[in-house]
């Protein structure tokens, strides 16, 4: 299995516009996103995020925040473990959160499935994007599960 982290924030005229410009700035605007749940296949790979192809079908797990009130700051975290058995990612949000607690909180949540799952970690990454709203932002961060095709 193949993997690329990704993550974007940007403003927009409108929540749902700010969404999708993240998205975009993320290089997964374009296509039709499909929301899977946090469970990766022994080994998973890493990747760059390759040129996707308009209105694919892809699978991905994502942290979001909007927010519209000016001066806050918003960030979206995504902690990406994995092992040789599995992998797991989990993903959080806040707002007006010290970025650093919400990653500690990520990995600390992806540890513990792992635990859960008495499968050890060999590898473990953190990705986050973060802003501080001026209108209207929005801030993502995203596992995308490419084909192995």
């Amino acid at each position: 299995m193949r993997i690329a982290i990704v993550s974007g924030k940007d403003e927009g005229p409108t929540k749902l516009n700010a969404f999708d410009n993240a998205l975009s700035k993320a290089g997964i605007g374009d296509v039709n996103l499909i929301k899977v749940s946090s469970m990766l296949s022994e080994n998973a790979e890493i990747c760059d995020l390759p040129k996707l192809k308009p209105g694919a079908m892809v699978n991905y797990v994502l942290s979001r925040i909007t927010s519209d009130n000016p001066g806050d700051i918003i960030t979206a975290v995504v902690a990406v473990a994995i092992g040789e058995e599995l992998g797991c990612v989990v993903e959080t949000s806040g707002i007006n959160k010290n970025p650093e607690n919400l990653v500690k909180e990520a990995e600390e949540m992806v540890r513990y499935m792992m635990e859960k799952r008495k499968v050890e970690i060999k590898e473990l990454i953190v990705e986050y994007s973060n802003t501080q709203i001026e209108n209207i932002a929005s801030c993502i961060s995203s596992v995308v599960y490419l084909n192995d095709r």
